[in-house]
């Protein structure tokens, strides 16, 4: 592994679980994708819960006592691309849903518990022109308090995967409010792009989670990148990147290789992408889904752990 691009300690050595994947689909689900997570020590019962969208019910939840063991309790809503974060004593799910066959939105419902939500609400919704033409998108929701706000990242725009036959994002913006229930305001540009000139994001921008920088204070920002591309060979590829930032809407790479990428003739030949990161005791943990095939494939979620750059060993 090269050494990062900058002087601070960064999350850059990450490992897979040697389980892996550790969540299958439940059925009748053919798929089970984007998941985040809360542990024990932010949870109300000490337990970890992680949300995940199938394509036939929703939002699924499921509790485990290891992080790695996990088990169905039920389902929150109709939605995907789901982001949980605690504010105070409550958690806000936000997540994507759409409004018409072709245009998507940012709902966000409340808990106290993680088992009683509320009704959602509408947290955003497209009105940029560089959000979309025909299908006009918002989606992959990411909240995160930063200095005196909060900022929302999300997913606007297609880029089409002809291999693939269906599309993923094609840029990341970002939306700043005073408290995570809005009102939100645009940056009125896209934080980031697809490029020519960037080979792992040349087909689209993808999703981003974002956290505070420990070794920072949290003046700076942690953004972990899915990025969308072609590959050498003509093959839609996605892979884990990291970006730092010190304002929240310019990123620089942070990096010079894939954190986690596809691999092998496995669960995660195909594409790595949606995923979920914290910091959880002396180490992180990253959650993300990955997918076997390109126009057919079956996509599972899989754990990698990366030990705090403060941490002993």
């Amino acid at each position: 592994m090269s050494e990062p691009l900058t002087m601070d300690p960064l999350p850059t050595t990450w490992e897979d679980h040697p389980g892996n994947p550790v969540l299958s689909p439940p059925f009748p689900e053919p798929l089970i994708a984007d998941p985040t997570f809360v542990a024990p020590g932010e949870s109300p019962d000490g337990r970890w819960h992680l949300f995940a969208h199938g394509v036939l019910l929703g939002i699924h939840h499921f509790e485990s006592d290891d992080g790695v063991r996990w088990r169905r309790v039920g389902r929150v809503t109709w939605g995907l691309r789901p982001f949980v974060v605690r504010d105070g004593g409550v958690f806000r799910l936000f997540f994507e849903r759409f409004a018409s066959p072709l245009r998507t939105v940012i709902a966000c419902t409340r808990s106290p518990d993680l088992r009683r939500w509320d009704r959602p609400t509408v947290a955003l919704e497209p009105s940029l022109p560089w959000e979309g033409r025909v299908a006009r998108t918002n989606g992959n929701p990411c909240a995160v308090r930063f200095r005196d706000g909060w900022l929302l990242y999300y997913s606007a725009g297609l880029s089409w995967l002809a291999d693939c036959g269906f599309p993923e994002p094609r840029h990341v913006g970002v939306a700043r409010a005073a408290t995570p229930d809005g009102p939100w305001e645009k940056h009125p540009d896209p934080v980031l792009s697809p490029c020519p000139a960037v080979p792992h994001r040349n087909l689209g921008a993808g999703a981003i989670k974002v956290v505070p920088d420990p070794a920072s204070g949290g003046r700076r920002l942690l953004g972990f990148n899915n990025g969308i591309f072609t590959d050498a060979e003509g093959r839609s590829r996605s892979d884990i990147r990291l970006l730092v930032s010190d304002d929240g809407v310019a990123w620089t790479e942070a990096h010079d290789r894939p954190l986690v990428a596809p691999e092998g003739t496995g669960w995660k030949r195909a594409l790595v992408y949606a995923l979920d990161v914290r910091l959880v005791g002396d180490e992180w943990r990253m959650y993300y889904n990955a997918r076997d095939g390109w126009r057919w494939g079956r996509e599972r979620i899989g754990l990698a752990v990366c030990p705090h750059p403060h941490s002993p060993g």
